[in-house]
């Protein structure tokens, strides 16, 4: 217990704004490896690619056991800190987000994502103050990275929507959340606004087209995620090589493939 306690400690103190924790999400234990590999100083599961990888699609609809026995694997399988997405929190009400916090700390993971979506902020509040006493009965100052999504899901009036993604965010840290995830917006004047209303680290999520992780750190990002999209890039990788493979007999898709024995090195010893 006492190294997840400074795994956990550790997680925590990656998150400075200005110099953005830059994670490139993973989805089991080799992709995993191979972040940790380049040099990633932590892991972060994408719920969206452990779901595809399970056969269910993202969106609460994995079951928790399922969901648990992935990220033990991905903890067990790497030296740095994992901080896992558990989408809603795997629970119907704030004692099954509690039941499921208690797994993830045994399974090794010092870091959570628990999404709103279209929940009310009040109930998502209960819902994350029950992920913190969790962690805290079970020792573990787990970083609770609580997701907003106004801006991903087109919440409410656009133009109250940084309003109500602020009040949000100060409701779910009194709640006991660690930091805030905002996805679906990177517009550089709705990011500064967030860092500054925002007192605790703002993580965003990145993709083709949005500002480079240093812009991201000149707006006072602490986190920057690629969230799906290294997922949804390696299954675009499986549909062009089977239609190439299908539709002309060739096999260019596969020019770019880590060699057998790279990745076969990743799970021996």
């Amino acid at each position: 217990m006492t190294n997840r306690v400074d795994l956990a400690r550790r997680f925590a103190s990656l998150h400075t704004p200005g110099a953005p924790l830059a994670l490139a999400n993973a989805w089991d234990v080799v992709s995993a490896r191979l972040v940790e590999a380049a040099g990633a100083p932590a892991v972060a599961t994408t719920s969206a690619g452990v779901a595809w990888s399970l056969g269910a699609p993202d969106g609460d609809s994995l079951a928790r056991d399922r969901a648990l026995d992935l990220v033990a694997r991905v903890a067990g399988a790497v030296s740095v800190p994992v901080t896992a997405d558990i989408e809603g929190g795997f629970g119907a009400d704030p004692a099954g987000v509690g039941e499921t916090v208690a797994g993830i700390v045994e399974a090794g993971a010092v870091g959570i994502n628990i999404e709103d979506g279209t929940r009310e902020p009040a109930e998502h509040a209960e819902r994350l103050a029950a992920a913190r006493a969790a962690a805290d009965a079970a020792g573990v100052p787990l970083y609770v990275n609580a997701r907003i999504d106004t801006f991903l899901f087109g919440l409410g009036n656009p133009a109250g929507r940084l309003d109500a993604t602020l009040n949000r965010a100060a409701a779910y840290l009194r709640a006991g959340a660690s930091g805030i995830f905002v996805p679906g917006c990177t517009d550089p004047a709705v990011i500064a606004e967030l860092t500054r209303g925002i007192d605790a680290p703002l993580n965003v999520l990145a993709g083709p087209g949005a500002p480079s992780v240093a812009e991201f750190g000149k707006l006072g990002v602490a986190r920057v995620s690629l969230g799906s999209w290294v997922a949804e890039a390696a299954y675009g990788v499986v549909r062009r090589a089977a239609e190439e493979l299908l539709a002309e007999g060739t096999y260019t898709a596969v020019t770019e493939a880590l060699a057998y024995g790279e990745l076969n090195a990743l799970l021996k010893g």
